[in-house]
């Protein structure tokens, strides 16, 4: 994995990623762009700070950019914002052009319900509402 990647993983923009590392942003743009490449040691350093082990996880990519990994020791896939989401099934051998589509699926899903959650919690806090 790198650099790019792990930092869409965790979801931050570049200045963010960059203020987080304490990486010069000029420095981690020209990483990015493929300028230049940062050793070795820089990005296991980084790779250690992640929520986790960014060498095992499996790319599912749309090729057009949308990307969203799968952790297949912990059955975990994550999204480019860093959002973790636990799934029952390996999808080690779903056919990848519907893996994506499964799993931009779930993600729109969780996202439509955390804002539906929140909207409710809103709505109860100005009214009085007792559902049964």
């Amino acid at each position: 994995m790198n650099i790019k990647e792990m930092r869409e993983l965790t979801g931050e923009t570049q200045k963010e990623f960059a203020k987080r590392f304490d990486i010069p942003l000029g420095t981690l743009r020209r990483w990015e762009y493929g300028e230049s490449t940062p050793a070795p040691y820089i990005i296991k350093l980084i790779a250690q700070q992640l929520p986790i082990d960014t060498n095992r996880l499996k790319v599912i990519d749309d090729g057009k950019g949308t990307k969203f990994y799968y952790d297949n020791d912990n059955h975990i896939i994550i999204d480019r914002r860093g959002t973790r989401i636990k799934v029952n099934e390996s999808v080690e051998t779903v056919k990848e052009q519907n893996l994506f589509l499964y799993t931009k699926d779930l993600f729109e899903t969780y996202y439509e319900l955390i804002e539906k959650f929140d909207r409710d919690c809103r709505l109860d806090k100005q009214e009085d509402i007792i559902w049964g």
